[in-house]
């Protein structure tokens, strides 16, 4: 089970690219939307444009904002705006555990469907035939051990049979505290790893 963000997608791509193509694009999308996000919108205190925008600049983890961003980048994904970042090794990565008929679940504080767009216009092309399924903060938050043994039910295996990267000592901490194997990756040096090409499967 993988991160994103500085696991398998640089943090730039996510904090320079996406996060700034959502802020750009947000007023318009709720005006034009308005009553299709009705529902969201009701989830979210106050103006809910300035909220919005506050968190994106907070990187808040809240579900109705990972939801908007997740529907404003796939417009930027269709438009051809938009290409998901993946380091070299990840694709590797996945074709190397698909092979060995290892599944492989993605894990992120971003929203499923905007999970599915990095992988599915990446730079080296669509990835999700290689992914067995997504998890986001629908199942909990990634410091949460609750939230791994969640996860350990819907994949319907046992939480020792599962291995999680992530570059986030606080997630890997959580995941231990729940029985799942976890690896920080630092793609900087440190960590227990600095590329997923040295994740044994």
């Amino acid at each position: 089970m993988l991160d994103i963000e500085g696991t398998t997608s640089s943090i730039a791509f996510v904090a320079e690219t996406l996060f700034p193509y959502a802020r750009k694009h947000l007023p318009a999308f709720v005006a034009a939307r308005c009553e299709d996000i009705a529902p969201l919108l009701a989830e979210v205190p106050g103006d809910p444009v300035e909220t919005l925008l506050q968190w994106i600049d907070e990187d808040r983890k809240a579900t109705p904002l990972k939801t908007l961003q997740g529907m404003i980048w796939e417009q930027g994904y269709a438009d051809g705006e938009l290409e998901g970042h993946v380091y070299p090794d990840t694709p590797e990565a996945l074709r190397r555990w698909a092979g060995m008929g290892i599944p492989v679940y993605i894990y992120s504080s971003g929203s499923i469907a905007a999970q599915k767009l990095i992988f599915g216009h990446s730079t080296a092309g669509d990835l999700t035939p290689l992914l067995s399924g997504y998890f986001d903060t629908t199942s909990g938050h990634k410091r949460e051990s609750e939230s791994y043994t969640r996860i350990a039910q819907t994949i319907g295996l046992a939480p020792e049979d599962i291995l999680f990267v992530t570059d986030i000592q606080q997630e890997v901490d959580a995941a231990h505290a729940a029985g799942v194997g976890a690896v920080l990756i630092a793609r900087e040096g440190g960590g227990d790893v600095q590329s997923l090409a040295e994740v044994v499967a």
